[in-house]
Formats: C-alpha cells, sequence, structure tokens
C-alpha cells in the first residue's frame, strides 16, 4: 500500500503569512503535525497541550494550536499539533473529512465524499 501526499496550506486566523508543503495523509492520525518552527512562523499560538500516541506506542504531551486549514479547494479549521523540526508535515483524519474528503483505498488518492452524512434526526429538526 502506498502513501498518499496532498498539497495544504496553513495560515493562522486574519494573518497573511501562511506554509504550504504536501503533508502525509494519515488516517490513523486525529490532529494535524507540522514542525513548530513554521506555526510559530505563520502566528499559530499554542492554545493547549495533549497526549499524543505514536505509532512506536509512545506517548508523548505536544502543545496545539488552532489554524485555517486549506486543502483542494477546500477550507476548514482546526487543531494542529506543533511537532518535532524534523517532522514531516501530516494531515489528519478530522480536517481531511470535516471538508468531506476521503483517501480511496483503491487509487490511494484523496477525494470526495458522494454526500456528506447527516442523521435523520438532523433533518427532522431542520424542517
Amino acid at each position: 500500500m502506498g502513501l498518499t501526499h496532498v498539497a495544504v496550506t496553513l495560515r493562522s486566523f486574519g494573518s497573511k503569512d501562511s506554509f504550504t508543503a504536501d503533508f502525509l495523509v494519515d488516517t490513523g492520525s486525529m490532529d494535524s503535525v507540522v514542525p513548530a518552527s513554521e506555526l510559530r512562523r505563520i502566528g499559530v499560538e499554542p492554545v493547549g497541550i495533549d497526549t499524543y500516541e505514536l505509532a512506536n506506542g509512545e506517548t508523548l504531551e505536544y502543545q496545539y494550536g488552532l489554524a485555517e486549514i486549506r486543502l483542494l479547494g477546500k477550507t476548514t479549521a482546526g487543531q494542529i499539533v506543533f511537532g518535532p523540526e524534523n517532522c514531516e508535515p501530516i494531515l489528519g483524519v478530522v480536517a481531511l473529512e470535516s471538508v468531506g474528503l476521503i483517501v480511496d483505498p483503491k487509487t490511494q488518492t484523496v477525494r470526495k465524499l458522494g454526500g456528506r452524512p447527516l442523521k435523520a434526526m438532523a433533518l427532522k429538526s431542520v424542517a
């Protein structure tokens, strides 16, 4: 199985500075990760600390901030982990799914969902 990458641009809210890179799409990660120096450079400030489990099973605490996330013509916002300086940028599943995208397991490419799921109850309360 191959690796899937997608071009992503991050921006701090209200800032013109941005960080653009090819992010590894990791459907096993909830949050996205970027080297801390890049987040600070574009004005993203830490707003909290959380515990994250790494692929090797080790748990570490990392700061996270909030940023605008743009990919494939879609925009969302989400938590971005202040990662180590040598880390590859990672796009987590929360950001991916929040703009209605998934990884196609056959082609290993990112594609739009046919329709975004809503619960029947939500539809009844709107009507």
